[in-house]
C-alpha cells in the first residue's frame, strides 16, 4: 500500500537534473504497475508558448498513462512565463495564486495513482515577494525529493539545502545526480560524503531503491 502518492521534486539550484529524475521516476513507477501523472506548477523561460520541461514530462507520462490525454499542457503547467528568471521576477511581480496551484494538483491527481510534482529552481527561489519554493513545499506537505549535483562546489549547496529541509520539518529523501564532473566526483566530493553521511544515494546507481523509498517509506 502506498504511503506517499504525491512526490515533490526539488533541487539545490536550477539545471541540476530535476526533469531528468522525474522522467526516470515516471518510467519506473509505470513499470511497477502504477499510473503516473506529472505537474510542473511554474515554468519560466518559456519560448513560443511551449514550456519545454513541462511538455517533455507530459509527453513521457502520456506514453504510459493514456488517461492523461484528457488534459492539456496548460493544466500540467498552470503558470508559464517567458523571462528565464525566478517566478517572482518572471511574473512581473504579479502575485502567483497558490490556491490555483493546489487546484491544478488536485485536478491532475484524478488521473493517476502517483503524482510527481516538479518545482522550479531551488528551495529559496521566490514565488512571490515573501513566499519561496520551500514555503510551497511546506504548505503542500508532500514527500519531497532533493536532487543534488556532483560538481566541484556542490557540497556547500547540498548541505545548506538539506539543513533547510530539516529545519522546515519536511519529510524528504535526497539523491546525487551525477552529470557534471562525473570522473572527478569520486575524488573531489564523495570522500566527504562517505565520512559525513551514514548513507547517501547516487541516482544512477540506486533508482529502484530510491523509487521504492519515496512511496513506501514514511520518513
Amino acid at each position: 500500500m502506498l504511503v506517499h502518492d504525491h512526490i515533490f521534486v526539488t533541487a539545490t539550484n536550477t539545471n541540476i537534473g530535476k526533469t531528468y529524475v522525474v522522467e526516470k521516476l515516471i518510467h519506473y513507477y509505470s513499470l511497477f504497475g502504477f499510473s503516473v501523472g506529472v505537474i510542473k506548477p511554474i515554468e519560466t523561460g518559456v519560448e513560443n508558448r511551449i514550456p519545454a520541461d513541462g511538455t517533455k514530462l507530459f509527453e513521457k507520462a502520456k506514453k504510459y498513462n493514456p488517461k492523461l490525454h484528457k488534459l492539456s499542457i496548460d493544466e500540467i503547467v498552470p503558470f508559464q512565463f517567458e523571462l528565464p528568471a525566478a517566478p517572482y521576477i518572471a511574473s512581473g511581480k504579479i502575485e502567483i495564486d497558490i490556491e490555483k496551484i493546489k487546484t491544478a494538483i488536485k485536478n491532475v491527481k484524478q488521473y493517476c495513482d502517483i503524482l510527481l510534482i516538479e518545482g522550479a529552481g531551488g528551495l529559496m527561489v521566490p514565488i512571490n515577494k515573501n513566499y519561496f519554493m520551500i514555503d510551497l513545499i511546506k504548505e503542500l506537505n508532500y514527500k519531497t525529493l532533493l536532487v543534488a549535483p556532483s560538481y566541484l562546489g556542490s557540497i556547500n549547496d547540498t548541505l545548506l539545502s538539506i539543513d533547510k529541509l530539516n529545519n522546515s520539518n519536511v519529510v524528504f529523501d535526497w539523491v546525487i545526480n551525477i552529470y557534471q564532473d562525473k570522473d572527478e566526483f569520486e575524488k573531489i566530493t564523495k570522500p566527504f560524503y562517505d565520512d559525513y553521511f551514514q548513507e547517501f544515494n547516487i541516482f544512477q546507481n540506486n533508482i529502484i531503491k530510491l523509487a521504492n523509498h519515496l512511496i513506501y517509506r514514511k520518513a
